[in-house]
Parts: structure tokens; sequence; C-alpha cells
């Protein structure tokens, strides 16, 4: 198959990016992929199980010639990145990124996007609890969305590109405005992912439950909230930052779904309970009828590598 880009920069060697390295080198899609982190252990970590064909130690030095760059960086230090690296940009070249918020990236990044650079925020809404270099597979994004979110006037044609390689990485591909982006993400990814920090905190806080029993008699529920709570601290205290007001407006209506949920409970209003859960239940029948998810006992979320 003929690349997409002749040669890709990844900045941030985590889950995301190392998942694009498989999953690119797997296709056919870029000719060169050229990679840095900041710590000195993750790149040595990256050169000793082949990650990128080539690892380097600054990131002006990964990008020099590069057709793409994806930032793969936490949302709150892409503006620093951006300004490390606009002097090395190819004109004429991509800039991407991969993260959870787009309004605040957008901000932070475009003043450090040279003219003549196309600049397409970009979410692949795929990820796992794992982090770091050694946690990426190439199946990661097969069947799962991408979210672009073109700044106003990007030019069409460097649009269908890049839409073009997460299409032959697996991905379903949409376009959306950044502040509806991050409203969505409120809803679906950022405030779950307070919840179950939090459910996880009042397990822990809640002395009379011990630690032993929470791990022992783990059913489903709190196993889940677990698998999302041990997602990336850096990363998830950047998002909840700087998605700010979303993630807050979301909160609010959870906070009211709550008392009201409290209030049947307490009355022993059985049918409000019935109905609301049959209402979620169906949400949930959705989403696996959406190829998103699949009714197996693990969720299907089986160990895989690259």
């Amino acid at each position: 198959m003929t690349p997409i880009y002749d040669r890709v920069a990844l900045i941030g060697l985590g889950l995301i990016a190392s998942s694009m390295f498989w999953a690119m080198k797997r296709g056919g899609l870029a000719g060169e992929v050229t990679g840095y982190a900041r710590s000195a252990e993750t790149r040595a970590t990256a050169r000793r199980i082949g990650l990128c064909d080539r690892v380097c130690d600054s990131a002006a030095e990964a990008v020099e010639g590069a057709d793409l760059v994806v930032l793969c960086v936490p949302v709150g230090v892409m503006g620093a990145v951006a300004e490390e690296i606009t002097g090395a940009l190819k004109p004429g070249a991509t800039l991407t990124d991969v993260g959870s918020v787009k309004r605040d990236v957008i901000a932070s990044v475009g003043p450090h996007v040279p003219k003549g650079v196309h600049f397409i925020p970009a979410h692949p809404l795929a990820g796992t609890e794992h982090s770091g270099p050694e946690s990426g597979f190439a199946d990661l994004f097969q069947n799962r969305w991408c979210l672009l979110v073109p700044v106003e006037g990007t030019e069409p044609a460097a649009i269908a590109r890049l839409r073009g390689l997460w299409e032959a990485m697996g991905s379903n591909v949409e376009e959306m405005d950044a502040d509806h982006h991050d409203l969505v993400l409120a809803v679906t990814s950022h405030a779950p992912h307070l919840i179950a920090y939090t459910m996880v905190g009042v397990a822990d806080d809640l002395r009379r439950v011990t630690d032993s029993e929470v791990i022992k008699y783990s059913a489903a529920g709190f196993r889940d909230f677990t698998r999302i709570a041990a997602s990336d601290p850096t990363m998830w205290r950047d998002v909840f930052l700087t998605n700010k007001d979303a993630t807050l407006e979301i909160l609010g209506r959870f906070t009211e779904e709550l008392f009201a949920l409290q209030r049947a409970i307490r009355t022993g209003d059985g049918d409000h309970l019935h109905a609301y859960f049959t209402r979620t239940r169906a949400i949930r029948r959705s989403i696996i009828q959406a190829g998103q998810d699949t009714d197996a006992p693990d969720f299907g979320r089986s160990k895989k590598s690259p």
C-alpha cells in the first residue's frame, strides 16, 4: 500500500502514540515514523521494543521534515510543546493532536502554528486503563470513533488526508465543532471518570469496609469503577482543568439526578426506580448494537498486544 504520509512524527510515546505506530506499520500507512518522549526512560523503552523507526532526543529533531506531526502529550502541556517545535515544522505539514479536550488545545496550540502548516485537532475515542509505550496495540482504533475538529480555513485536502489515515487505522471518522466536542465528551467520558474516581475514593475512605473485603468481593460494578479510576492521573488532571465548564455543567445535572434517586429510595418509590433503570438499560443495549462494546462477560476487554 502507498503510504498516506512519507514521514510521521509522534510527540509523546504512550498508549495512543504506540498504538498509532503499530497500526501504521501494519498497514504500510507511513514511510518513516519518528518519535520523542520527554522522559529518557520512555525513549529507552521505545528503542528497546522497536517503537518508532527512529527515536529522537528532542521534539524539534523528531518533527524535522515530517509531513504529519501528532501531539500525544497531556492537554495541559500541548501549548508548550507546540511552541518548542514551531520553528522545525515543515511548510505544508499537518499538525494534529489526540487530546480529549479541544477548545483549550486550539487556544493553546493555535498561536504557535506557523503560516502554511495545517492545524487539524483530533480525538480518537479509544483507550484502555493502561499507559506507557508498552501498552499500545494495532487494533486499538478498530471500529472506534475519531473526531476531527478542523480550525476555520483549513484546506479540505489536508482534512481528507488525515481522515484517510484514521480510517485506514480502523476508525470511523466524523467532524465536530470544538465546543460541542467538549460537551459530548464531558457526558461520555470526563464526568464518568470523575464519578469513578469518587466511588473508588469513597470505598477507600469507608473504613467500616476493610480493604481486603473491597478487593475480595468486588462485583462487576465496583471492578469497572476501578478499571476507569486506574487511568493516567496526569492526563485526567489536565482534562478536568481544561474542560472545566462542560464538566461542571454535567456534574450539576448528575447531582440533580442523584438527588431524585435518593428521594425515590427514601420514599420507597419503586415505580420511579424501575422506570429509570429500564431507560438506562436501553442505552447500554444501544451501545452494544452500535458495535462500541460487546455483551461478553469480560466486556470485550481481553488483553491484546502488538
